[in-house]
């Protein structure tokens, strides 16, 4: 019979990572271990990450919350022998409790992995082979002017050819000009500039910042207002010169209909999925169906998982194979990362199965 353990586990950065939520030097995360007595050589491996200040779960109750969906889902897992590629809506249908979407992606892809061999293969064997690299953006951590411009040189040096930059946090003018002297660098043939601001500006400003930044070339600004403000923001996304994506605000709409109600009103030009923070996999599938068919692009991206979790995440992302770069490119950011196959080099994260996954750390 079927049998799981709830292993916390804190992972530790390797500087202080600067973000719109203050500095970050560790991050709680909790995996899910899935073993079956029949088979003691297989075991599964799920990851719940929430981040404090962006999971709608409640941090603090977290794990208490955690074991309590487990219960569910566990007598659920014994008795109705439902598809786990589809459980993610079953579970949602008879749950009563709050919406938990980190539980549900670690619970997804515990029972993926063990029921694809215990070999963490997810979804997507060309990506697990190493046969299919996925391409990514680099990430510029939040820090002063001067910093944040040498990781956008350092970043195209390694062969990014998209770097993202988060804006919101310097004074106004400090970020023009950071962005000024990275454009003198890396012109808009070479580097593609994302900007994601967090939900930094207010709906008033928003309009104005947006036109200063046009003559820079930027591909796309995620968020550029705090979520639920569904008419400021549908009136951004119909005269912005640049494309907006939304981030932040496709959390908390667990249900289909949500979804297509806020795609269909706003109509962004892309949107910005993290399974962590929308519900898993199949959740992640249903935003992508519902904006294709809307005609809004997107991309996936982690929420700082560990790699337990982040492999997970490529495989998705890797299944659809985009040709936009994702935001998979997290994988060396703790002192003690869960070691795996996961390299990410010259702008594409792949599995290089020269090397192996090691889970004492968590065993």
């Amino acid at each position: 019979m079927f049998s799981y353990e709830i292993i916390p586990y804190t992972l530790r950065f390797q500087f202080q990572a600067g973000t719109s939520r203050g500095i970050l030097t560790e991050k709680k995360t909790w995996f899910i271990k899935l073993v079956h007595s029949d088979f003691p050589d297989r075991t599964g491996y799920g990851e719940c990450g929430p981040l404090d200040g962006l999971s709608p779960e409640n941090i603090k109750n977290f794990e208490s919350s955690l074991h309590m969906f487990s219960t569910f889902i566990f007598s659920q897992f014994q008795t109705d022998g439902i598809s786990w590629q589809k459980c993610s809506a079953h579970w949602m249908e008879n749950w009563k409790g709050e919406w938990l979407p980190s539980c549900i992606f670690g619970w997804e892809t515990a029972y993926l992995d063990w029921s694809n061999g215990g070999n963490r293969l997810i979804c997507d064997h060309l990506f697990h082979t190493g046969q299919w690299l996925v391409p990514i953006n680099g990430l510029v951590w939040m820090n002063s002017r001067k910093a944040m411009f040498e990781q956008a040189i350092e970043k195209r040096q390694q062969g990014f050819s998209t770097i993202k930059l988060k804006v919101g946090a310097l004074d106004w003018k400090e970020e023009v000009q950071l962005i000024r002297d990275i454009r003198s660098e890396l012109s808009v043939g070479e580097v593609t500039l994302r900007l994601d601001a967090n939900g930094a500006w207010k709906p008033k400003e928003a309009q104005k910042k947006l036109e200063e930044l046009f003559p820079f070339g930027i591909h796309s600004i995620e968020q550029p207002i705090k979520p639920n403000q569904s008419g400021a923001l549908q009136e951004l996304c119909q005269n912005s010169p640049i494309p907006i994506a939304l981030d932040e605000e496709l959390i908390d709409k667990p249900f289909d209909h949500q979804k297509f109600s806020l795609l269909e009103m706003v109509r962004p030009q892309f949107i910005v999925l993290k399974p962590t923070l929308v519900g898993g996999l199949g959740q992640t599938d249903n935003w992508i169906r519902m904006a294709e068919d809307l005609g809004i692009d997107w991309w996936i991206t982690s929420m700082l998982e560990s790699n337990i979790g982040l492999n997970s995440v490529c495989q998705l992302a890797a299944q659809y194979r985009p040709l936009l770069p994702q935001g998979l490119g997290t994988g060396t950011l703790y002192t003690n990362n869960i070691p795996s196959p996961l390299v990410a080099s010259k702008g594409y994260v792949a599995s290089d199965l020269s090397q192996k996954w090691n889970l004492s750390p968590i065993n």
